[in-house]
């Protein structure tokens, strides 16, 4: 298929006395493990996202103050398909690209300004140029004020890029209010950006340098008020390395050891370390103080001539089994990354990992295959090896998939390994043994629940019933045997490690099937059904329907929906479409070429039914319905096809 022409960039007047109309968007991230998908939509009361866009919030910050702003998050709201705006400006990450070009071209092809930034923008801000009227590349702090100055005097430049060093003391408090923080479990704050050290995979550097600089406590002082003010309990500092300067890291801590003091311990904190932070007591000492519940740390691989060869030498000194052991023992969990693809390792290091992970107690255990980004020293290198897979993505390194041919396995072996650790970790059995070794080191957790009793009486409800009793015998008496009654302190936390575990298990019980022949058949099977049912609509001509079979790529159902339908229609499809999605990997894409009132009423219940797979629904519909049929994008994949001008 030939991608749609990009219109031109419209003339832009001269402001003079209207205020810009400025709407930023955050488009629909692609389900991975780093979405809890189960936990938030299904056990935490409320919930609809981890984080927030702490980007558009601090962009929002940045405009002229009498700028009317406002932020869409497609991951907790639907977008706007005519929003009243003379300038929309749409963000994200790598991971989001796919959308990010959907969404410039849909809003430019209304005739809308669309300019993008974001970090994968400030990576490659080539891929965006045909895309938008206007490219950000870089931090922000500098040249969105530039261009907002420029865009007000009706001469915007294609391309604002960051060729200098931002001083943070510059950034201004986040424009929190604009974001619908009830909907997140947890806010997100940053400190401080670059990072010190050379991973050869790492991309951080490239964007943010190897020196680090840092906000002012003032400056986090007035961040963390605001919050406060919003009743937020959860914080999580999004630093890359919270302590690539120690002495800055220490200077913070202190600052909000005395801040918690001061507000009866009101925040749980979290952040993103090294591992080299286990060899410092005083640092562990004042993130106990500070309330830092968690940290999230690369270990990436605990083969140490691995980690020298890959430039990860943070990592290196003693054993990283003793470094999380020694973490835990001040009340501190640990969530973890992991990588397996480095140039040493085998299929027997699938069996290293998966003896590190049970044995450390790491429920949060983000596992990948080595993924190069582009830029980074790993791309650079691969690339002269001959060992990148063209057109393979490069956004998101926890689904399974890659693009780098291993050195030491094949390709094939090497995902299919990938699956198995995930499904071994992921067992009742293994669940219950991390989270039995976690407490034994985790004695006294610094970790207090963050919600009121009675919506900690509704999550426990909601994870026995949905989660524990779903697994039937066997799950129950793994989560009793798991459950540390003698320390009556843990037990809150052995609630969340089972919810972020039966998360995970989640995720991959529906995106790691295998398009084997037992899938195909079950395809096969339940595709026949459908057909059966609606043979009738079929032979009518109301509806289209088509197959896409596993061994073809990913197995997938197309309806179109042509004319007038009975609600019988609807009823009929519902069984075979819900056995579909629950049974095989399978996607359903629904083709609105017509409706009618009554029938998007119907329509409205089967999706209603179908929500709890919208991940794999995707759903076109003829530009002249998008408003009628109101389609909710931040449940479903609501197709987006650009309208010539």
């Amino acid at each position: 298929m030939t991608a749609a022409p990009v219109p031109p960039r419209p003339d832009i007047p001269a402001r003079t006395h209207t205020p810009v109309r400025l709407l930023l968007i955050n488009p629909k991230a692609p389900e991975s493990f780093w979405n809890f998908k189960w936990a938030v939509e299904r056990v935490l009361p409320g919930k609809r996202a981890v984080n927030p866009p702490l980007g558009l919030a601090t962009l929002a910050a940045l405009c002229p103050a009498d700028w009317q702003v406002r932020i869409v998050d497609e991951n907790i709201e639907s977008l706007p398909l005519a929003p009243e705006a003379d300038l929309i400006g749409i963000g994200g990450m790598g991971v989001q690209f796919a959308r990010q070009k959907e969404l410039l071209r849909y809003y430019r092809g209304r005739g809308h300004y669309v300019v993008a930034g974001g970090s994968y923008a400030s990576l490659c801000p080539e891929e965006y140029q045909p895309l938008a009227d206007t490219v950000i590349s870089g931090e922000a702090e500098y040249i969105w004020k530039r261009f907002c100055a420029d865009f007000e005097n009706g001469c915007p430049a294609a391309l604002y890029r960051e060729s200098g060093s931002v001083d943070l003391q510059d950034s201004p408090t986040p424009r929190f209010e604009l974001l619908r923080m009830e909907k997140y479990s947890s806010a997100t704050l940053q400190y401080s950006r670059g990072c010190p050290y050379l991973c050869e995979f790492c991309d951080i550097i490239v964007m943010f340098g190897r020196k680090p600089r840092y906000k002012s406590v003032e400056q986090i002082e007035r961040e963390l008020e605001r919050l406060r003010e919003l009743g937020v309990r959860n914080a999580f500092f999004v630093d890359d390395n919270l302590i690539g300067n120690k002495r800055a890291a220490k200077a913070l801590l202190q600052f909000l050891a005395g801040y918690q003091r001061r507000h009866g311990n009101w925040f749980n904190f979290g952040s993103e370390v090294s591992l080299n932070v286990a060899q410092d007591p005083q640092l562990l000492e004042l993130l106990r103080r500070a309330n830092f519940n968690w940290l999230f740390i690369g270990i990436e691989s605990t083969d140490e001539q691995t980690l020298r060869d890959t430039r990860k030498l943070q990592n290196v000194g003693e054993p990283p089994l003793e470094a999380v052991k020694r973490i835990n023992s001040y009340g501190i969990d640990v969530t973890a990354g992991f990588i397996v693809g480095f140039d040493a390792d085998t299929e027997t290091t699938f069996e290293r990992q998966y003896e590190f992970i049970v044995r450390s107690g790491i429920l949060a255990a983000m596992v990948g295959l080595l993924t190069a980004l582009p830029r980074t020293p790993l791309y650079e290198r691969l690339a002269r090896e001959g060992r990148l897979i063209e057109g393979a993505g490069h956004a998101d390194n926890t689904r399974a998939a890659t693009n780098v041919l291993p050195k030491r396995m094949s390709y094939e072996a090497m995902v299919e390994s990938f699956r198995s650790l995930y499904r071994r970790l992921l067992t009742d059995r293994t669940i219950a043994e991390r989270i039995i070794n976690k407490h034994r080191q985790l004695v006294s957790p610094v970790y207090q629940p963050e919600y009121r009793f009675r919506e900690r009486m509704i999550i426990v409800k909601r994870l026995l019933t949905r989660g524990i009793a779903a697994g039937g015998a066997t799950r129950i008496y793994h989560f009793l045997r798991s459950i540390p009654w003698r320390s009556p302190r843990n037990i809150s936390l052995a609630v969340v490690d089972w919810i972020t575990a039966l998360s995970m298990r989640d995720y991959v019980d529906r995106h790691f099937a295998e398009a084997n022949e037992r899938v195909g058949r079950k395809f096969d099977r339940l595709t026949a059904g459908l057909h059966k049912k609606l043979d009738s609509y079929l032979q009518q001509g109301k509806i289209g329907l088509s197959l896409q079979p596993p061994g073809t790529g990913a197995p997938g159902v197309s309806i179109s929906l042509q004319g007038w339908l009975r609600q019988d229609f609807f009823a009929r499809a519902r069984g075979p479409l819900q056995a579909l999605l629950k049974r095989t990997p399978a996607t359903i894409t629904f083709r609105i070429d017509d409706i009618g009132a009554a029938e998007l009423r119907h329509l409205r219940r089967l999706l209603k039914r179908l929500e709890r797979y919208g991940d794999r629904i995707f759903i076109s519909v003829h530009e002249r319905l998008l408003n009628a049929v109101a389609i909710d994008s931040s449940v479903f994949n609501l197709l987006l096809e650009p309208r010539a001008r």
